[in-house]
């Protein structure tokens, strides 16, 4: 029974229970912060102690984990002993699993409950990955950014499968909600982790990233997702000529600039030479207040980012005194020789 019910019945009221002696807890002779647990707890946790001592493994004791577990979702003792019992019954699992999806309509962000889940899954193999897939889709419809729920889908995909329909579902829920940045961080680990994927290509990707930012430009996760397609392959991304096109069409349009102007800050520094559109919109969205402070592209993306993103002012600020800096190695280097 829950602990939650009305009805609940105390243990030592209970025929089955007769032959066993509840084991107090024991806090020794001066406890610092005596905790005053409820006569519920304290009889449910005294019977527990005693048959975990004798190492019964029955269905009572896998009824009495139940209850265990519903005053207090987060004993890891007690999960761990459930998972005793029930190899030792060879119990039907897929009960198992709706045991956990009950609690986890309750307590869907306790660490053990997907612990557990993910025990119970790995158990069943290949059999259990269309209901886990579905499962965390459910948790998805209350909380589109679940962590726990989001990392299991992802052991799930790695450990038994089911990546066949991943993208599209990473498509659909794009579609709903442009913002979802956990959908983001989900195809970035379809493209990146699927065994053999050729469901997609960089092309599609950057094409895809970049119709994204183009419709929401305050959107940061697409510009995100954009940089991440080029991890550790610098050089094809300033080779690559959609990119600063892309930053153009933004500084043209005049939306949410700090993230086209972040982007071109890294592309000049390594490498990228600015045509003459792109210059001239650089220099467009300079404020006034800085125009003529210094001649140097870099500076004045810096100086601008630093007004019209605030919250990274300080950021800003590092990277254009760091610009400084190398001007000033690069001049003393040239005096030294």
């Amino acid at each position: 029974m829950s602990s939650e019910d009305n009805n609940w019945v105390p243990i030592s009221n209970r025929p089955e229970w007769s032959d066993v002696t509840p084991v107090a807890q024991n806090d020794g002779p001066n406890p610092v912060v005596p905790i005053a647990y409820s006569q519920e707890f304290a009889e449910i946790m005294g019977y527990f102690r005693a048959v975990y001592l004798s190492g019964e493994r029955s269905l009572r004791v896998l009824e009495l984990t139940a209850e265990a577990i519903g005053i207090n979702p987060g004993n890891y003792t007690v999960w761990q002993f459930r998972r005793v019992i029930l190899e030792a019954m060879n119990a039907d699992l897929h009960k198992e699993l709706d045991f956990v999806e009950q609690l986890a309509n309750k307590n869907s962000k306790n660490y053990q409950l997907w612990h557990h889940r993910r025990w119970v899954a790995a158990k069943l193999g290949t059999a259990a990955v269309d209901g886990e897939l579905e499962f965390t889709k459910r948790i998805f419809s209350n909380d589109a950014k679940h962590y726990h729920a989001w990392s299991h889908r992802q052991w799930v995909l790695l450990n038994l499968g089911g990546w066949e329909g991943e993208l599209a579902y990473c498509n659909q829920l794009l579609a709903d909600d442009i913002f979802n940045n956990s959908a983001w961080n989900q195809r970035y680990f379809v493209v990146t982790k699927h065994p053999g994927c050729v469901e997609t290509s960089l092309d599609s990707e950057v094409e895809y990233a970049i119709q994204s930012i183009l419709l929401k430009p305050e959107n940061e996760s697409p510009w995100r997702y954009l940089r991440g397609l080029y991890k550790n392959n610098i050089k094809s991304f300033v080779a690559n000529p959609t990119v600063p096109k892309l930053c153009l069409t933004v500084l043209i349009s005049r939306v949410s600039l700090m993230f086209a102007l972040g982007l071109l800050l890294d592309l000049i520094s390594n490498g990228l030479t600015p045509n003459k559109d792109l210059s001239n919109a650089i220099e467009a969205v300079v404020p006034e207040s800085i125009v003529g402070q210094d001649s140097d592209v870099l500076v004045k993306i810096c100086s601008t980012l630093e007004i019209i993103d605030p919250m990274r002012a300080n950021y800003w600020r590092f990277r254009k005194n760091n610009l400084y800096a190398q001007a000033a190695a690069g001049v003393a280097n040239i005096n030294i020789h």
